[in-house]
């Protein structure tokens, strides 16, 4: 099946995503939701031929620098994109000229970006150019890219100049020194050393043109190493550049400087090396892919937060994992955090879990910087970094140095207070190996550092001697905005759960592998006198929990502070530590995320205390309302979304799921240019699993106790479990649960009311064969329930087509379609259509029209039925086309009815899922394979009767 949809400036099928408009204002989130990469390296979506203030980078893993002030980040590696297209002395760049197509895509499928523009130099002459790259999942040293350039209207010389940029910066800070370059046949190699850490870096291209005779040239001008050829271009005749990258690290062999170029001197051909990448995307995705029915936007989004996880897993390295904003954007200099072990680690456990072992192992290698840690602040064991790199060692930035001259600098507290990220870290540990029964893993790895911070907790917690209780004070929990608070009810559950599981660990350890329990006991200085205090702990950490009222109060004082009630500050686009700043967030209880409820979606699967259903309850009632879950933190609509779905609440786990799935692609939160929300795209792969899947471990196995959302027809996913691979296909068990009481009807004009289809697609034939595109009536069928722009756009298809154009098109066409319904009478009403609109309003039942056509109103007038509606929301109504739920909400909102006492009447699948997202019912008119999302599928409204619809839906 493969569906397409649209929202904003996006066009979407199953697997790629197109952008048709090339937008400045855009420029930098848009290089960040258009990165590539293979694992080893990430590549942000920047243009090869450059623009003004653009963020270009590639990261690879565990290539990091000193800096000041944050310790050390990821380096901003020398660029591989540069190519450069030279028309008759004018350089191609899209800030000048004139674009008059414009299209790019990223095909999820294959690893692949590529772009198309038609452009018009300054001097009037008219170019196709086609740009496309990857980086190979095949091998992750091999870059490819390639350029098509094909002439409209003019005879001239075109230059290219395809080059590594040696100097790329960390914005404003150049990591790099170059040390040497040199040429090889068609191409150069490049050989540079991070500055401070040393990482030498040796990269090689070369370049082939084919469609013309170019002799080439190589320019090694000091860092920024060229290869150039100048060839005269007819009209219509295409010329491709194919450009190939090799890079190695000294972090990878000894000599990188030199395995580039003999890498580059085996390679097969451009087309070779990318049907390689294609099968190596295919492999993956056979374990990986979620697919989802009846929801095109959620089966995009879910299949797109999946692929940035894959291009940033490492896959060959267990010295490395991945950052918060992965390999994607200069946010958080590329530091690792708990996200990556509680929201990222579960996607790949369950689907690669090799990759899984990887991102473990990296905290394994970082021991010894968490014991220099917990030494500094004068404790024992191990005390991991909340901000890791390399080493292991604390490298949260001390300070955070505002862009105001005036303002105070801001000290940051996490690196001293946020502390469970040690439990954080054994809870992801334990689950892989509940998970995979990787024994070898633990023994050699886990265990150690599982039992290390163990002994961190027992030199951490303090006895309260006067109340004969352990506790944990100076602490900051999950949630950031209270940065000074004792016994928060996350961490020292946390703390115990992690006792507790040391204790197992150390018992099997000793049963099992008894020589290595002796090695780490002695390594470790783990006595039989620690061991009992761990117990005495686990027995009294203090957590304050009501078994009456089921509440757990978020931190020693919390249902003290001063409440709050987040609705009084909407609407708001700014989070509430903002609007309060932070001395005004800790002293109320607003929260930046889940506390206590992320506490309880942790303990959930093992359903451990303090998780069960009346506490996970009363805790939502009361912390739900007071977290700041849309400007707070990226972490938290996912989380919320699954315990709605765990207390029914199915369009509110919905809504958040959507929300968690769209932060980047709609940048919901203004900030998808510092990168990719890591943690919040591992988060809706739990959404969907455990979430909408409910799967659950029983018998040692894998169990679905589905509640799909609304509309979706089909989830499949695979998990693997002890070394077995688990396929569910899962489909709603009934069309229609129980009706609510219906209080409004909303009807789609097109295919419902009338057949204006048929007049719909003569206009559109006309235009087509005016501008020789081929279109037929099953071409048409793509069309309905799509806007006009989005149907024109389907199409021309690959044309090009200014935007002035295109505009002209879109007014002619409706101009044939005006004309055309100038002929429609009442006698144009399908079946059934006027015996059902007179019972409903006989049943006082409100009425509505909801028609993306902007020529509704005449239609219905013209119909002889105006009278018989109580609203009109058409395409004058709102932005946001169908798919997008807000045309029925604006029709319900006329009404003065809430969306779930509505129902829809639609013919087409966009309309279908617009009346799911907005929360109604909605009926189906036409084949199932179009509106088999809907409660009720009937052929047509012939004989239907209001008062019987719904009732053998139910039976």
């Amino acid at each position: 099946m493969n569906m397409t949809g649209i929202f904003h400036d996006f066009i979407y099928t199953d697997w790629i995503l197109i952008e048709n408009q090339f937008n400045p204002e855009l420029l930098h989130p848009r290089e960040t939701i258009f990165t590539i990469g293979n694992g080893y390296l990430g590549t942000r979506g920047s243009f090869e031929e450059g623009y003004p203030r653009a963020l270009s980078a590639t990261f690879i893993h565990g290539v990091y620098d000193d800096v000041p002030v944050v310790y050390t980040e990821l380096a901003n590696c020398p660029d591989w994109l540069p190519l450069v297209v030279i028309i008759d002395g004018e350089r191609f760049r899209l800030d000048q000229g004139q674009i008059l197509a414009y299209e790019r895509q990223l095909d999820l499928r294959q690893g692949v970006l590529s772009r198309s523009v038609r452009w018009r130099s300054p001097k009037g002459k008219n170019i196709d150019i086609n740009f496309e790259r990857f980086a190979s999942l095949a091998d992750h040293h091999v870059l490819g890219q390639r350029c098509q350039l094909t002439p409209v209207d003019f005879h001239g010389l075109i230059e290219i100049e395809a080059s590594i940029n040696g100097y790329p910066e960390n914005q404003g800070f150049n990591h790099w020194e170059g040390l040497d370059q040199g040429k090889i046949d068609k191409g150069f190699w490049l050989h540079s050393r991070t500055r401070n850490t040393q990482i030498d870096i040796g990269m090689a291209a070369r370049m082939i043109i084919s469609g013309t005779e170019a002799a080439l040239q190589v320019n090694t001008a000091p860092g920024y190493p060229t290869v150039s050829a100048t060839f005269f271009a007819e009209p219509e005749q295409t010329v491709t550049l194919e450009k190939i990258v090799t890079v190695f690290t000294s972090r990878d062999v000894e000599e990188p400087v030199t395995t580039a170029p003999a890498k580059l001197a085996q390679l097969p051909d451009y087309i070779t090396l990318r049907n390689a990448n294609e099968k190596a995307w295919a492999e993956v995705w056979q374990q990986s892919d979620v697919v989802i029915e009846g929801d095109i936007t959620a089966a995009f989004a879910v299949r797109y937060n999946i692929f940035q996880l894959l291009i940033a897993a490492p896959r060959d390295d267990e010295k490395v994992s991945i950052p918060a904003k992965t390999l994607s954007g200069f946010g958080y200099h590329g530091h690792v955090f708990w996200d990556t072990e509680i929201f990222i680690l579960p996607f790949f456990t369950f689907t690669q879990p090799a990759i899984a072992r990887n991102l473990l192992s990296y905290r394994y290698h970082t021991l010894n910087g968490a014991r220099r840690k917990a030494l500094h602040y004068g404790y024992q064991g191990a005390m991991f970094a909340w901000e890791s790199a390399v080493t292991g060692d604390e490298v949260t930035p001390r300070w955070s140095l505002p862009n105001d001259f005036y303002a105070e600098d801001v000290r940051i507290w996490c690196r001293d207070r946020e502390i469970h990220i040690s439990a954080d870290i054994t809870y992801g540990a334990w689950n892989y190996w509940q998970v995979t029964g990787d024994d070898e893993w633990m023994r050699d790895y886990g265990a150690e550092m599982i039992l290390d911070t163990a002994i961190f907790w027992s030199s951490r917690v303090e006895f309260n001697s006067q109340a004969q209780r352990y506790e944990i004070r100076g602490v900051i929990g999950a949630d950031e905005y209270h940065e000074l608070v004792h016994n928060n009810s996350f961490t020292n559950r946390m703390v115990q759960w992690h006792l507790e599981k040391a204790c197992l660990v150390d018992d099997w350890l000793r049963r099992q592998f008894p020589e290595k329990a002796a090695e780490l006991a002695e390594k470790l200085q783990l006595t039989t006198k620690i061991r009992t205090h761990w117990q005495e702990i686990i027995n009294k950490i203090w957590i304050s929990y009501n078994p009456e009222t089921k509440l757990i109060e978020q931190c020693e004082g919390f249902f003290q502070l001063e409440d709050i009630n987040l609705a009084d500050y909407e609407p708001r686009q700014k989070s509430m530590q903002v609007i309060l700043g932070i001395e005004g967030a800790n002293k109320r209880q607003v929260l930046k995320q889940p506390d206590v409820l992320m506490l309880l979606y942790l303990m959930r699967e093992s359903a451990e205390f303090p998780y069960n259903q009346k506490t996970l309850q009363a805790n939502w009632d009361y912390y739900a309302p007071r977290t700041d879950i849309t400007y707070g933190s990226s972490l938290g609509p996912a989380i919320h979304a699954i315990l709605a779905a765990d207390l029914g609440k199915s369009q509110e786990a919905y809504n958040l799921f959507m929300q968690a799935a769209m932060v980047d692609l709609q940048d919901k939160r203004g900030n998808t240019q510092d990168g990719i929300h890591g943690a919040s795209a591992g988060g809706i792969w739990q959404v969907i699993v455990f979430g909408f899947g409910g799967i659950q471990f029983q018998e040692n196995v894998p169990v679905a106790n589905p509640h799909l959302p609304a509309g979706w027809t089909r989830l499949q996913f695979k998990l693997h479990w002890h070394g077995k691979w688990h396929d569910f296909d899962l489909r709603p068990s009934t069309l229609s649960p129980q009706v609510p009481n219906i209080r409004g009807i909303i009807f789609d004009l097109d295919g419902v009311l009338t057949d204006t289809a048929d007049y719909h697609y003569q206009a559109w034939q006309k235009l087509a064969d005016e501008e020789g595109i081929p279109f037929n009536r099953q071409a048409n069928e793509a069309l309905r329930g799509v806007s006009r722009r989005a149907s024109l756009m389907l199409i021309i298809g690959d044309r090009r087509y200014s935007e002035v154009q295109i505009q002209e098109m879109m007014e002619r066409k409706n101009d044939y379609y005006v004309k055309l319904i100038h002929n429609i009478t009442s006698k144009d009403l399908l079946p059934g259509v006027v015996p059902l609109l007179d019972e409903l309003r006989q049943a006082g039942i409100k009425i509505a029209l909801g028609s993306a056509s902007k020529n509704a109103r005449v239609v219905i007038e013209r119909l002889g039925i105006a009278d018989k509606f109580d609203a009109v929301a058409d395409g004058y109504s709102v932005q946001e086309p169908k798919p997008a739920p807000d045309l029925f909400l604006y029709a319900a909102k006329q009404l003065g009815i809430p969306p779930s006492q509505c129902v829809v009447f639609e013919d087409a699948a966009a309309g279908i899922q617009a009346a799911k997202a907005a929360g109604m019912w909605a009926v189906g008119l036409g084949p199932v394979e179009r509106v088999g999302a809907a409660d009720i599928v009937l052929s047509s409204l012939a004989g239907v009767k209001w008062e019987n619809l719904f009732r053998s839906a139910v039976c």
